[in-house]
């Protein structure tokens, strides 16, 4: 399984005067996508400390399928049409396991 994963980090600018309505969302969309979802294993948003506008969401997929169809989730498609206004900037980078073989004890552990 570990090979077809999808993998990447979210790198986010919120707009001034939209970061507490865009952690809401981020928030609702990330917990909604995992509970619901058997695809998504992780939907983790993050805000940075010293650049409170700055939002990184780490995102991990069971494969390809899994991620096309959160895509066309409603709650995902209401996140995306609802937070538009409030990206500045949106940069998706694909990233690659360095050790794929330990996501399961991962996410058991905690």
């Amino acid at each position: 399984m570990t090979n077809e994963l999808i993998t990447r980090i979210a790198e986010i600018e919120v707009n001034e005067g939209y970061v507490e309505e865009y952690l809401a969302a981020a928030h609702n969309v990330g917990t909604k996508s995992v509970e619901s979802e058997p695809g998504v294993i992780c939907i983790f948003p993050m805000q940075v400390k010293d650049a409170p506008n700055t939002i990184r969401i780490v995102e991990i997929y069971r494969n390809e399928e899994a991620y096309q169809a959160h895509l066309q989730t409603p709650h995902f498609l209401e996140y995306k049409q609802g937070t538009l206004h409030m990206v500045k900037s949106l940069q998706l980078v694909a990233t690659e396991p360095l050790a794929p073989e330990a996501m399961p004890l991962i996410f058991k552990k905690y």
